[in-house]
Formats: structure tokens, C-alpha cells, sequence
């Protein structure tokens, strides 16, 4: 009795296994847990992967004002202007929200959860925002064509922002910065290159607020504090921090808004970006967020 009972239970399973295969036939898994945002304020309902502009300034047509990814934790934008700035979306929790939210949910929705834009970019490159130096700041203006792109990848998201035609020391240059978000991974990647293999100086950074407490490493810098009121119902300590080689940039520069990281002259730069807030139920304090920083790898 008990063998025909194996018996029959092993035939339930199998069974169970065969049902189970024959419901999800044809359905897409999606391991991505990341995700991208493009599209036009004339029609919110599509989502575009490119955006071609002349002037360089679509930041008042572009919904979130330019192309948008997410991770679990963080969402960033560029703006769709001559800063190209990269500006951060903190969460309450792991999750996906830009296609419900876009970028700014509304006070009710942040009460029961939602993330929200807590971090001020201001007349600065943000987190990680790259523009150009000679001496002085060179922000990408004027264009003859900027693009902004997102995709995704397998386990991915990225968005470009591409500048063509930027006065430069003489000559024009053309500078692309992407943006990249992984599943399962906070911090995201950011890369600047010039299209024909011109050597420029780059200039990236962080940006701080008064009160702001900022913690300078040889290769991380980091940043915690409040951000001034601007659309989100509770603004709270939020950290921000960005790592990169100590070797590829000559100096620092503090213009007592943001730090900026000048680079050598060379064609390409990469660092890494990522953020924090105490709103979240990890990496929620000050102390949390330099032992997470800290053992992040370049």
C-alpha cells in the first residue's frame, strides 16, 4: 500500500510540474529588475527610445524633463538642456516605479509609500553630470544636434545623452554620457567619450547643499544632508556619492556649490553613482552609507 502511494504521489507531481510548465508556455520571465523612461508630454502614453533635438533644449517637452532609468533602490535623469545634469528619485522601498509615477508622484502617493525627487541639482552637474573644462566650466551649448536614447539590456537599463558640434578650445567636439542600471546592483555606471577620439578635459563631480556634511576619499566622495524643499512632501537626509580612479583626474575644485573632479585630457571617462536616503530601511543612516560606499570597487 504504502509503494502504490509513492506511486501515485510521484505521479502528482509530475503532473503538478507538466501543468505548471504548460501555464507559463509562451509567457516572457523578465528577470530585469531595472527599467527606462522616454517620452513626450503630447502623448504620455508613448514611450519612445530616442529623442533628436537641434536646439538642445527639449527640458520643457520631455516628460521628467529627459530620458529616465531605474534600479531597485535609485531612479536617475538627464536633463534635457545644456547642464545635462544627472538628477536622483529616492525610494522607500525596492522596487519599480517610473512608469507609474513619472518621476513625480503627488503628495498622497508619497504618504503611502511612493519615492520622490528629494535631491536639487540646481545650476550644477548633480551627481555625476559631465561637462567639459578649459580652464572653467563648459557646459555642452551650444549644439548643432543633441539626442537623448534609453534602452535595456538582458539585465540592464541605460540612457544617452549625445552632444554634436560643442566649441571647444578652438575646435568642436562631439561628447556622448551614458548611464547605465543593473538588477540587483545600487550603484550605476556613468561613461563619457568623445565620438572621434579627441582628447578634452572632462569635468564631473557632486554637488552639496549648506549643512551637508561631504567626506572626500582619494577615489569617493561623499555627501549627506537635507536637499532644499522643491517637489517633494518630506524632505529628508539623503546621501549621494560618486567613486571613480584617482588617476584619471588632475585636481579638484570646490565653486562652493559643487565639488568638481577635472580630468586629464583624454577621450573617454567612466565612474560609478549611487545614492541613499533614511526613508529607506537598509542603508538609512549616515554611518550605513559610508561602510556601503566604502566597499564599493571602482
Amino acid at each position: 500500500m504504502k509503494i502504490v502511494n509513492k506511486y501515485f504521489l510521484g505521479l502528482l507531481v509530475i503532473s503538478l510540474i507538466l501543468m505548471s510548465c504548460s501555464q507559463n508556455k509562451g509567457k516572457k520571465v523578465d528577470g530585469n529588475k531595472t527599467d527606462e523612461s522616454l517620452y513626450l508630454h503630447s502623448d504620455t502614453s508613448k514611450y519612445l527610445h530616442e529623442i533628436i533635438s537641434e536646439t538642445g533644449d527639449m527640458f520643457s517637452k520631455v516628460g521628467h524633463h529627459g530620458p529616465a532609468i531605474e534600479n531597485e533602490w535609485v531612479a536617475y535623469r538627464f536633463f534635457f538642456n545644456k547642464s545635462t545634469s544627472i538628477d536622483v528619485y529616492s525610494k522607500v522601498k525596492p522596487g519599480l516605479e517610473l512608469k507609474k509615477y513619472k518621476w513625480y508622484p503627488n503628495v498622497e502617493q508619497q504618504k503611502n509609500g511612493s519615492g520622490a525627487d528629494m535631491y536639487r541639482v540646481g545650476q550644477t552637474v548633480g551627481l555625476g553630470g559631465v561637462q567639459l573644462w578649459d580652464g572653467k566650466l563648459v557646459p555642452p551649448e551650444p549644439v548643432k544636434v543633441r539626442i537623448a536614447k534609453t534602452g535595456k539590456g538582458k539585465d540592464s537599463s541605460w540612457m544617452e545623452m549625445i552632444s554634436k558640434g560643442i566649441p571647444y578650445n578652438g575646435d568642436t567636439v562631439d561628447i556622448v554620457v551614458k548611464v547605465t542600471v543593473y538588477s540587483d546592483r545600487r550603484d550605476a555606471v556613468v561613461e563619457a567619450r568623445e565620438l572621434n577620439g579627441k582628447k578634452i578635459r572632462f569635468a564631473t563631480g557632486i554637488n552639496y547643499h549648506p549643512g551637508n556634511k561631504v567626506i572626500m576619499r582619494n577615489d569617493r566622495i561623499i555627501v549627506w544632508g537635507v536637499h532644499p524643499e522643491d517637489v517633494a512632501a518630506n524632505p529628508v537626509d539623503l546621501g549621494a556619492a560618486i567613486i571613480f580612479n584617482h588617476d584619471d583626474f588632475v585636481k579638484r575644485v570646490d565653486d562652493g556649490k559643487q565639488i568638481l573632479l577635472i580630468s586629464k585630457p583624454t577621450d573617454k571617462l567612466k565612474t560609478h553613482i549611487t545614492s541613499a536616503s533614511v526613508i529607506e530601511k537598509n542603508i538609512n543612516t549616515l554611518d550605513k552609507f559610508i561602510k556601503y560606499v566604502e566597499g564599493l570597487k571602482y
